[in-house]
Formats: C-alpha cells, structure tokens, sequence
C-alpha cells in the first residue's frame, strides 16, 4: 500500500511576488531540485491577487511567521525571506527550503503535508503570520 499525498489546501500569492518566485525556482533548478520543483508547483496552483493591502493572515514574501511542525508538535517563528537574505540563527528561512517553499499562501489555521528531499513526509501548520512592516 502506497502512501497518497493528501488534498493541499487552497494558496494565495501576490502579483507582485510571482515573478521573483518563479525566477528563484528556475534558477535553482539544477542545484535544490527537489525544492525548486516544488515551488514551481505552488506557484502554479497559487491564486494570484492583484491587491496592494497589507495582509495579515496569509504568509508572504518577508512574513513573520508562527507555524507548528505537526511531527514533534513544536511550534517555531520564523521570517520567510529570499534565499540572500537567508539566516537559520536569526530564524530567517529561505523560500527555497522545504518549509519555506511549504509555507509560501497558506493562511493562518491551514496546514499542508510535503514531501521533504529524503522521501519522508511532514506537515506543518500556519498559526500566525504577519507581514513585515518596512522602515522605509
């Protein structure tokens, strides 16, 4: 008996992001496969919104982000950042790793289940996310 992946709950990503997402997950193609196919994926089934509003709610681009990683029910705050801007030690997670291409249009109280690079699955769910607000 095989294990079939479960439904993945509806995502939304703003226009304004999609062009860098869809260029980041080209790019690393050849070298993060596995996640680089992934993301491609949600960006292809994501709902497009063409609103400039901030959005708490839903995890975007530099959201700051609670989420509880169903397997050892550990909760973690994380923002979700372009692979440059990445950082583990200040809890600052690249889009072009599983959890943060996981991540990317779920809304708070949305969990979604993901096959990692090694084959096993994981599930994570959003309990908060906020976008961070710029100083400029």
């Amino acid at each position: 008996m095989s294990y079939q992946q479960p439904a993945l709950p509806p995502i939304c990503l703003k226009t304004s992001e999609i062009g860098r997402l869809r260029h980041i997950a080209e790019a690393a193609s050849d070298v993060e496969q596995h996640t680089a196919a992934f993301l491609k994926r949600e960006i292809e089934r994501a709902e497009i919104l063409t609103a400039t509003r901030v959005l708490v709610g839903l995890v975007t681009m530099n959201s700051d982000v609670t989420f509880r990683d169903d397997i050892g029910r550990q909760e973690r705050n994380v923002e979700l950042t372009y692979p440059e801007e990445a950082d583990v030690e200040a809890n600052k997670i690249s889009i072009l790793t599983p959890i943060g291409a996981a991540l990317i249009g779920l809304s708070v109280g949305q969990t979604i289940e993901f096959q990692n690079p090694s084959g096993g699955w994981r599930s994570l769910t959003v309990l908060k996310a906020y976008p961070k607000l710029s100083m400029s």
